[in-house]
């Protein structure tokens, strides 16, 4: 049975309300049995320009002259009438004179007894909302138009902050589609600190003052947060009173890439993916960061190795010092101990001067040897020093060189399988193998596909201005189903050859790899994928498993026996959403 609400569970839970209602924007007060006023919110001083302390032991019709009621007391008419509360709509003019279409519900408050205590009144503002959906949608079709061709993101929000208008480039930096945030608060996209977008957007409606070139955030729909450079201004009628509020957005992300692409100060954000095969790795970079310990990062190539170990660097106390990359497969033999140790003057012919390696050139940062697996034997000793003693000789040298750096080491080959035969030093490998991180492949990660597809079609499209936003149901289903031997740089790779051949919104299945085409389901003349009882069965099948397991995929695919990405492309195949 459930518990009673007690009268301090009732105190706290209207309070709770009359915080909410006022951050809502939505007008809130109470009249005690006399219809004397006894509490006044935020929002209905700022709807009404009445404030509290002038109002409080008033009695409402003295205030509001009996226009905000429509001219007749609906708190007496609600009780007579026996009713939990009444609704009406009602054009109210506020003290600066200003008409407002208000929407109003009265409800009597009764005490323990069922006495009769007063009442409670909440209204809210529709006027600005039904302004600019007659100027936006229906008064200026040529506006919106234009509005919805922009290469800039545009979206209006009423007086209380809720979306009204949503162009098309704003769909496509944000990710959602207009019908998903039309009624919404801005703040879903913006936040509501003292400096996030929704609050200076609310100050350049409250003062009519533009707020112009300011940077922020956005969170997308996938709840990623990207840079943006935005304008708020107030948006006015006819009469020039405002009536809400207008913001322009700018996407910055592909300068954030080019600026990180320059000064290589990539963070966690860059890490992309939510598949538990990525996430273990993900969840302890940042701790891995702090120490100085030697990571080891093994992975097949393309899985992302030299990403990680600049997210590394880049988290950690040497973040401000160097970060030297080292190639071991790169260098030819003869030329790979100079380049790494360095060399004095008349070490070899040649040799005219001295020359510090890599190692000197990374002291107090970080060394990076990728494709250590690849480093002969006859420097591993070497290395080893290094690794033990922080020292070494440069070529030619009898003076110790020390320096202080933290060294990464990543390999597409298994060291462990190196040692057994003998190519790779057993002791090297155990003072590499402080920490070991594993990068799985694309294959064991499917469920990240559509997540890393997404995110690389927008930063390729906006660095190569091309209009594709993107890809078709059937290509999807394609990439979809691709074995990724070269894994993520593979799929970047495909996407990009994509986007050259396409001139059009959408990336369809001739616009990708010719070798990536065999096995596409083939359309009818009608567009539609072939149909019968065995899809109906299947659908149905599905829409029943997603019922039962309340439409979280994790738990229908295990039921269903399939794949989490098979079930998302069925799915969007049928057609299927809560």
């Amino acid at each position: 049975m459930a518990k009673k609400m007690t009268i301090d569970d009732k105190l706290v839970f209207y309070e709770q309300l009359w915080a909410l209602l006022s951050e809502l924007h939505i007008g809130v007060f109470t009249v005690d049995a006399k219809r004397k006023i006894t509490s006044f919110n935020r929002a209905a001083e700022s709807l009404t320009g009445y404030e509290e302390k002038e109002v409080i032991g008033k009695y409402c019709h003295q205030v509001f002259r009996n226009d905000l009621c429509a001219g007749e007391c609906k708190f007496h008419e609600a009780v007579e009438a026996e009713q939990a509360s009444l609704s009406f709509d009602v054009e109210f003019t506020d003290r600066h004179r200003e008409k407002r279409s208000i929407t109003k519900i009265v409800t009597p408050l009764y005490n323990l007894s069922r006495e009769l205590i007063g009442c409670m009144e909440i209204f809210q503002d529709r006027s600005a909302f039904e302004e600019l959906i007659n100027r936006v949608r229906y008064g200026e079709r040529q506006l919106k138009m234009i509005l919805d061709n922009l290469d800039i993101g545009v979206f209006t929000v009423t007086r209380s902050g809720l979306i009204t208008f949503f162009n098309t480039a704003a769909e496509r930096i944000s990710g959602f589609q207009r019908e998903e945030v039309i009624g919404k608060p801005g703040a879903l996209l913006m936040g509501h600190g003292p400096a996030d977008g929704a609050s200076l957007l609310k100050q350049a409606v409250e003062d009519g003052k533009a707020r112009s070139n300011k940077k922020g955030v956005l969170t997308t729909k996938d709840r990623k947060i990207i840079p943006i450079r935005a304008n708020y201004m107030a948006l006015r009628n006819e009469q020039g009173h405002v009536i809400g509020g207008l913001a322009t957005v700018q996407d910055l992300s592909l300068i954030d890439q080019l600026q990180r692409a320059i000064t290589s100060k990539y963070t966690f954000g860059d890490m992309i993916g939510k598949d538990p095969a990525i996430q273990k790795v993900f969840d302890i970079v940042p701790v891995i960061a702090e120490s100085d310990a030697t990571v080891l990062i093994e992975g097949a190539t393309g899985t992302g190795k030299d990403l990680l170990a600049k997210v590394i660097h880049n988290a950690s106390r040497r973040a401000k010092k160097p970060m030297v990359k080292v190639n071991c497969a790169a260098l030819p033999d003869n030329l790979l101990e100079s380049e790494m140790f360095g060399y004095v003057k008349g070490a070899f012919t040649g040799a005219d001067k001295d020359k510090p390696g890599r190692f000197q050139e990374a002291d107090g940062g970080t060394i990076f040897l990728d494709e250590i697996g690849d480093l002969p034997l006859s420097l591993q000793a070497k290395l080893l020093r290094v690794l033990e003693d922080k020292e070494f000789y440069p070529l030619g040298s009898r003076k110790i060189t020390k320096v202080d750096v933290r060294i990464i080491a990543a390999t597409n080959q298994g060291l462990e399988r190196l040692v057994e035969a003998k190519r790779f030093r057993e002791d090297l490998f155990y003072r590499l193998n402080v920490i070991r991180l594993e990068l799985p492949s694309l294959r064991e990660r499917r469920a990240d596909i559509p997540l890393l597809i997404d995110h690389t079609l927008k930063r390729l499209s906006t660095a190569k201005g091309n209009k594709a936003s993107r890809i078709s149901e059937e290509a999807m289903e394609v990439l979809l189903n691709y074995a990724y031997p070269g894994n993520v740089r593979e799929l970047e790779n495909i996407l990009e050859h994509a986007l050259i051949l396409c001139q059009d919104d959408v990336i369809e299945p001739r616009h990708l790899p010719i070798f990536l085409r065999d096995g596409i389901p083939v359309r009818s003349d009608d567009g539609d994928f072939p149909t019968g009882e065995a899809l109906s069965s299947e659908k149905e099948r599905i829409l029943r498993a997603l019922r039962n397991n309340r439409w979280l995929r994790g738990e229908t695919a295990r039921e269903l026996s399939m794949d989490r990405t098979t079930l998302w492309r069925k799915m969007k195949r049928y057609n299927l959403r809560p």
